[in-house]
């Protein structure tokens, strides 16, 4: 009689020693026995154990090894199941795992099929917590440089908690007491599985909202839940709610446990309130203190205003007894004006005088340019006269060297000679010609510069600017005024031509007042006579009077 593959805990009847006649079965008999065997002896067990060589495939299983100091036993968990699991295993990680023991024929190895995984014991989410803490940290999800400044007054506040708890209810309390903002709550599991995911997705939600859309976008958030132990928080420490906080555009307050409750939305959070009381005190003002506040403010801001406008009025009133009378300063000041308004035209005439006879001075000095052009003709003239004398006393004595040396020498010699010094001959003309050329040229250069030296002291530039040459009728200059006759005819030489004029008769001629009346007028192109104008007499001159012999025209040559 065979054993019953169906019931390995039935007896097994005691048979006879026939090695010819004993059972034999297949290797997939076999297995299938101790798969069945195994599965209904274990079909429900709860193991403890360090999770180690997790891996996670491309279809989303997930397998490991559950170890202790004497043994390992492999573990599997289906990818529908893995999604419900809560947490993600990591190697280290010390769980308690339930589900139900299987074999793997192709191998010959027995595993557990993972149906649900927990953290065993509150040492190992502790030391969980710490490495998770020690990951992030690296990462600068804690730096305080990265952290929001909370707003001081929010429009609208962004609570993420349990809708039915009494933190939303004592959030809303202490808001109305303080200052009454409009709250938009996102109601979210906050214990249990799915709870991580449920606040991460409410964060991001709250970010994703427009600012000025039909759900206005908080300003501040307050994710919140009460008091609990270590187990019933751990929904705060995952991983994925510590980014969704940390990538948040909208400040987050953090209000997980009470005082002593420490999660790691706390460290990534731009603010940490003890408890969500503490938190709805944090997100605003009281509005009666600001009140105060302001009113205090306004009262410190007038006084502040009055005792300024007493200080300036004080000093304005001390500055004004040291300074002088405005109209007696003014009026000292018109008297000096007035003092050098009379003394700026004699000041004038005194500088001008000054100036006149530095110019008469200037000019008594200066060579005639005539005289010195006349003198560099000179010059010239003598240069030439020497050089062609040089030139014939050159050619004869050229000459008689030649003739002599023809006299002296044999025919060929004598032709050769003959050439060499009309060779000589040739050069010495064509030197002598470049030099008389040069020195031309650079007379002609000197010649052109007096030329325009004497153009600019020609006294023609100065009768365009409004002076005129006055000269007798046979030509001579008249220098003063107490020359000019009375009937006489004048010619008065300006910058567009000569004009002449008749000195009024029966009119005293002094050097103060001449009348000149102009009959006729010829210029130096055409005889038209024009009519008779008569000039208008210059005022006299009351002060400073100019002495009889004052040559002020002066002889511009």
């Amino acid at each position: 009689m065979t054993q019953d593959l169906f019931d390995p805990y039935a007896p097994v009847p005691e048979t006879p020693a026939k090695s010819g006649n004993s059972p034999e079965f297949s290797v997939s008999d076999l297995s299938n026995a101790l798969k069945r065997t195994v599965e209904d002896a274990f079909s429900f067990v709860r193991v403890r154990g360090e999770i180690s060589g997790f891996k996670r495939a491309s279809s989303g299983h997930m397998y490991l090894a559950l170890k202790d100091e004497q043994a390992v036993i492999d573990g599997v968990c289906w990818r529908g199941q893995a999604s419900k699991l809560g947490l993600v295993p990591e190697d280290g990680m010390e769980v308690i795992v339930t589900g139900r023991l299987t074999t793997f024929p192709g191998r010959s190895k027995y595993q557990i099929v993972i149906e649900s995984m927990e953290v065993a014991g509150e040492g190992a989410l502790l030391k969980l917590l710490e490495e998770r803490k020690k990951k992030l940290a690296a990462e600068g999800l804690f730096d305080p440089d990265r952290k929001k400044q909370i707003p001081f007054l929010p429009n609208v506040i962004g609570i993420v908690t349990s809708p039915t708890g009494a933190v939303i209810r004592d959030i809303m309390h202490r808001l109305r007491d303080r200052f009454p903002r409009r709250v938009l709550l996102w109601p979210v599991l906050v214990q249990g599985q799915g709870a991580a995911e449920q606040v991460a997705e409410a964060v991001r939600g709250f970010n994703n909202l427009l600012p000025y859309g039909q759900i206005p976008r908080p300003d501040v958030l307050i994710v919140a839940r009460g008091g609990g132990s270590l187990e019933d928080l751990w929904s705060f420490n995952e991983e994925v709610v510590a980014r969704a906080v940390a990538e948040s555009d909208i400040p987050v307050i953090s209000a997980v446990g009470h005082e002593t409750d420490t999660t790691l939305i706390d460290f990534v959070s731009d603010l940490r309130a003890p408890t969500p009381t503490g938190a709805a005190e944090k997100a605003v003002p009281v509005r009666m203190d600001l009140i105060g506040q302001v009113e205090e403010d306004g009262l410190r801001l007038t006084q502040a205003v009055r005792r300024l406008g007493f200080e300036k009025k004080t000093a304005l009133e001390s500055l004004a007894r040291g300074l002088g009378d405005p109209r007696r300063m003014l009026e000292e000041r018109s008297q000096t004006l007035d003092n050098w308004a009379d003394r700026l035209p004699r000041s004038a005439v005194n500088v001008t005088q000054q100036a006149r006879a530095r110019l008469n001075e200037a000019s008594a000095r200066l060579v005639s340019p005539r005289e010195q052009l006349s003198e560099k003709r000179g010059r010239l003239e003598n240069a030439a006269l020497r050089l062609d004398g040089a030139m014939k006393s050159a050619l004869q004595t050229q000459q008689a060297r030649l003739d002599r040396a023809v006299a002296g020498l044999r025919p060929s010699d004598a032709k050769r000679d003959v050439a060499r010094s009309e060779k000589q001959i040739i050069d010495l003309g064509a030197r002598m010609t470049a030099a008389v050329k040069n020195t031309l040229s650079r007379e002609a250069e000197g010649l052109a510069r007096y030329d325009r030296l004497l153009e600019s002291y020609s006294y023609r530039n100065v009768l365009k600017r409004g002076f005129a040459v006055v000269r007798d009728g046979a030509g001579n200059l008249v220098g003063k005024s107490a020359d000019i006759l009375a009937g006489q005819s004048y010619d008065l030489e300006m910058g567009d031509g000569v004009t002449r004029v008749t000195a009024g008769e029966g009119v005293a001629i002094s050097p103060s007042s001449v009348n000149v009346t102009q009959p006729t007028t010829t210029a130096t192109d055409t005889a038209t006579a024009m009519p008779e104008t008569p000039a208008k007499p210059k005022p006299a001159k009351k002060k400073n009077p100019r002495p009889k012999d004052d040559d002020r025209q002066g002889s511009l040559l």
